[in-house]
């Protein structure tokens, strides 16, 4: 039952890292296709609302916050709604695929163990130091093509920029989620149904390009973004927590730059260079290093 349990947990993980993974090629394809950021935004938290909806009638009290509170359901809102996704997705108007599952899920580890050390006071062990060392040493290495405006990345260093401040956006959310203890189902929830006000302002301020774009597209940045991420992603990584323990779920995440990269190649043509291929090395034998090592020394 035990072993049964331990597959069902590593099955959930795999499966998520496996749409994280595909996230960042689906963003990629929707800037190709001409559509804005916005629009991905828009058609993001609006179906993972519609898929949420149920669940937070039944079991958010006052709905949609819950136990979270006004005040920490706006500042979530604020933090992972449509602000993040359009610069996640802005970012993939500049940068290949690959570059959004190694700078943002490469920097989070960092900047989550800066934050907690300066807020918290909790310092890293020595091994999960190097580790985060080796991260840096890595993304450094991945970004020289697109600090240096190669002519294969003459703007890329626009989107790694984007994805810096996804990475701290993400650091500061995971921080706060952390301190309040609240659960992930109550603050997606909430982030998401919070947002649907946000995306009018949005639709108002920025351009809108899906009256020019096959429905076909629509409906995969809908269910793609929306309910596969926002929603079923959310499910399986809570499951895997659940089953294995938080420090061997976040085992899987170095798979996600691995998927990206495979998927880039497949779908959109895009091949990492040499120096992309020694940097996302670097970064992925970091991350092994600092999710393995113990967090305080």
């Amino acid at each position: 039952m035990v072993l049964r349990t331990q597959w069902i947990g590593i099955l959930c993980g795999l499966a998520c890292a496996l749409i994280w993974g595909v996230q960042a090629v689906v963003s990629r394809h929707a800037m190709l296709v001409g559509l804005a950021p916005a629009d991905v935004a828009i058609l993001r938290f609006v179906a993972a609302s519609i898929v949420l909806l149920p669940w937070a009638l039944k079991n958010a009290r006052p709905f949609p916050v819950g136990r979270l509170g006004w005040k920490r359901g706006w500042l979530m809102a604020i933090l992972i709604g449509p602000l993040y996704s359009l610069i996640l997705v802005g970012g993939a108007y500049f940068a290949p695929a690959l570059h959004s599952s190694i700078i943002s899920p490469g920097l989070i580890p960092v900047f989550t163990a800066l934050l907690v050390a300066i807020i918290v006071g909790e310092r890293p062990g020595p091994l999960r130091l190097a580790g985060l060392f080796v991260i840096v040493l890595g993304i450094a290495v991945f970004s020289r093509d697109a600090l240096l405006s190669v002519p294969s990345r003459p703007d890329a260093w626009i989107g790694d920029l984007l994805f810096v401040l996804i990475a701290v956006l993400w650091s500061i959310f995971g921080l706060l989620a952390r301190r309040w203890g609240a659960s992930s189902m109550e603050i997606t929830v909430a982030s998401c149904i919070l947002s649907l006000p946000l995306l009018a302002i949005i639709a108002t301020a920025m351009p809108i390009h899906m009256a020019s774009v096959p429905a076909g597209e629509l409906l995969l940045q809908a269910l793609y973004q929306g309910v596969l991420v926002g929603a079923v992603a959310l499910y399986l990584y809570a499951r895997s927590v659940e089953t294995l323990g938080a420090a061997r779920a976040t085992l899987f995440l170095p798979l996600v730059p691995v998927i990206t990269a495979a998927c880039s190649a497949l779908l959109l043509s895009e091949s990492p260079t040499p120096t992309e291929m020694i940097g996302m090395a670097i970064v992925v034998t970091g991350m092994l290093v600092a999710f393995r090592s113990p967090s305080t020394g």
